[in-house]
């Protein structure tokens, strides 16, 4: 548990020391407001390498933590190399990048409070991607607005919050890349909730590692996924567990697993 509580919140008070930009040319930022939370947030945006060449349009990852998606520079300690990873397999895709709230990101990415660690205002975060981003981003880019071609990923409490914006917006997001999910922080809220729900479609990458720590994290998720699995058949190949020997819980662990998580999804 020491090891995810010192990451939950150093995502909150690091400052990079890097001197040099990470990002490739394929990425850029802009503000957008977001009344559900009372701010304003910072949006980093891939776009494909063909996109200004292209009339076509293409699916949408929504992830979490963008200082830590493609900048070196921003990252806590290094980033996930989006958009260098897509770049090489020429993907397909526009990824939306959601800048954590800093000190509030805690409230933003947990369901439900904690009697420690409080939080539990992700409803109001996901209303700000689902209400006030997805509309902008689809107005502004040509995306592929349905569920089949709409993800949301992200680690950590990132994780925690994906498959709960699942289970909120189904008819929004088709897809969800779950890595490390800090389910712990919710648990006997989210096994509630999962008792309540009847149907469940979405197609879910479940990732960690077995040495995260002490947060239960490996029985956490097999335990949600087996929950996915009683809601269709297995046969469909709907959900899809990996749980990387010696893997822990941090950047590294996410950014080599990146590319199979994506290329599944896709």
């Amino acid at each position: 548990m020491k090891t995810i509580f010192l990451l939950l919140f150093g995502f909150i008070f690091f400052q990079s020391n890097a001197q040099e930009s990470t990002a490739s040319k394929q990425v850029s930022t802009f503000t957008i407001e977001a009344p559900q939370l009372k701010n304003n947030k910072k949006i980093w945006v891939y776009l494909p390498k063909d996109y200004s060449a292209s009339a076509k349009k293409y699916p949408v990852i929504y992830m979490h933590d963008a200082q830590n998606l493609f900048d070196a520079k921003t990252s806590y300690v290094g980033e996930w190399n989006v958009d260098e990873t897509l770049d090489s397999i020429n993907a397909q895709v526009i990824v939306i990048g959601i800048e954590h709230g800093g000190d509030k990101r805690i409230e933003e990415l947990t369901p439900y409070p904690h009697p420690k660690y409080a939080g539990g205002k992700a409803d109001a975060y996901l209303d700000f991607i689902v209400k006030t981003l997805k509309p902008k981003v689809d107005a502004t880019y040509r995306t592929k607005t349905n569920a089949k071609n709409t993800a949301i990923m992200g680690s950590s409490l990132g994780g925690l919050v994906s498959f709960y914006a699942a289970l909120k917006y189904p008819e929004v997001f088709g897809k969800v890349g779950c890595f490390s999910p800090s389910f712990w922080f919710n648990r006997k809220d989210i096994n509630d909730l999962l008792s309540k729900t009847e149907t469940f479609k979405t197609k879910v990458y479940f990732l960690c590692g077995d040495n995260e720590g002490d947060a239960d994290v490996v029985p956490d998720m097999e335990n949600v996924e087996k929950w996915v699995n009683t809601k269709r058949c297995e046969c469909k190949k709907l959900n899809k567990k990996v749980i990387i020997k010696g893997g822990q819980h941090n950047e590294k662990l996410w950014r080599e697993n990146f590319k199979k998580a994506y290329l599944w999804l896709f």
